[in-house]
């Protein structure tokens, strides 16, 4: 009896020793899979975003998952705790009698007199690459961090649509926005629009066709990395950043080329390109966000040195180590998450009237977290680089 004991015993240690080492592997090879994903040819990532673009480029998990790691990992940051938010599904008409399209307005059943947001999604101006469903989370938490009233509608692309339609439907929503504003508690006198991507471009262009038709004066417009040009620029962010694996390809961007502005003439016009505009003066104070990975960087901050040379206030942010698309990612990336954070204090300067127009333009560079905040997102990397090796390991062991 006592001889079965000491071999239980004995097994029993040698059980936890196994797993101890085990574990021990793991935790090695997940920090070594993390090393390595940050290292590119275009520089090295911060870990979060290596983990992220890791498991994306890989089809670890989609573009529509919601990726998340253990909940002491991540405490609610979409600021939406304790708020009471309405969504609101409706079509508006435009672009002629039977032309309807979907607009999506978020709203406080309490609130009166509140601003309003136009929110254009991204997606490359083609069908399947972007909706209201993709940018619910980006449009859900402009809402709750600014107590706006946000409407975004779902406007028409290509290929079935080429330009006009896109920037017609965005000029509608505006004006519909002015018209039905009180409906949801929202101040029609009050109005900004906003946008990422292509609907970074749709918002500019919104604000430029306002001004030139005597439209909503808005009081601000908010451009995440926005495409800016259709025309052949030779950027260097363009051709860096390039290859898709930052979410965003030369092949994509040529595709939206040929699909949305089919003849070159479109390329000129001020409601494509606007950072070719000739007049970008009288517009509303702008706040642009970039990103260091990404292809349409240097344009969007070319676009912001337009406006500030036509006298226009604007505040242009990098976001060094984030890739195009990052602010989508704000539940489990802090730069998107700081990013949304600036825009919404943004807009409550802008609302106010208190935009500072400096002396000089430049495009201020936001590192990452540090301290404490830093410690908890390698963590948080971490936890998801140690699931998508599991993940990889499993997935290759169930299809052998």
């Amino acid at each position: 009896m006592l001889l079965l004991e000491e071999g239980t015993i004995a097994m029993w240690k040698k059980g936890v020793k196994t797993a101890v080492i085990l574990i021990l592997c793991f935790a090695v090879i997940t920090v070594w899979s993390v090393e390595k994903w940050s290292q590119t040819v275009q520089g090295d990532l911060p870990s979060k975003t290596a983990v992220i673009l890791h498991a994306i480029n890989h089809n670890l998990v989609s573009l529509d998952t919601n990726i998340t790691v253990p909940d002491f990992l991540t405490p609610d940051r979409s600021k939406e705790d304790g708020v009471t938010m309405e969504r609101h599904d409706t079509t508006i008409t435009t672009g002629g009698k039977n032309t309807e399209i979907p607009v999506r307005v978020y709203s406080y059943s309490d609130t009166e007199n509140a601003p309003v947001i136009v929110y254009y999604h991204g997606g490359a101006f083609l069908k399947g690459y972007g909706s209201l469903d993709t940018h619910e989370n980006v449009i859900r938490s402009l809402a709750a961090r600014t107590g706006a009233v946000v409407i975004s509608p779902a406007y028409r692309v290509a290929p079935e649509y080429e330009y006009p339609a896109a920037v017609k439907d965005s000029y509608n929503t505006l004006q519909w926005a002015r018209r039905h504003a009180e409906q949801y508690g929202g101040n029609p006198d009050k109005i900004a629009v906003a946008g990422d991507s292509a609907g970074g471009n749709l918002a500019a262009v919104t604000a430029m066709k306002a001004r030139d038709e005597n439209g909503p004066d808005l009081f601000a417009q908010l451009l995440f990395y926005p495409l800016t040009t259709f025309r052949d620029v030779n950027f260097d962010s363009r051709t860096t950043y390039d290859s898709g694996y930052f979410l965003l390809s030369r092949q994509v961007m040529q595709k939206a080329r040929e699909a949305y502005t089919p003849k070159q003439r479109m390329w000129d016009n001020p409601y494509t390109s606007p950072l070719h505009a000739q007049n970008v003066s009288n517009l509303p104070p702008a706040y642009i966000v970039t990103s260091e990975f990404d292809p349409l960087r240097d344009e969007g901050e070319k676009y912001g040195r337009k406006l500030h040379e036509a006298g226009i206030p604007v505040q242009t942010t990098r976001y060094q180590g984030a890739m195009h698309g990052f602010v989508s990612f704000f539940q489990i990336m802090k730069r998107g998450d700081h990013a949304l954070a600036q825009s919404a204090a943004f807009l409550e300067r802008a609302s106010s009237g208190t935009i500072e127009d400096p002396d000089t333009y430049t495009v201020s560079k936001y590192d990452g977290p540090s301290g404490l905040t830093w410690l908890q997102n390698e963590a948080e990397a971490l936890a998801i680089g140690a699931f998508l090796v599991g993940k990889s390991v499993y997935d290759r062991v169930m299809n052998k």
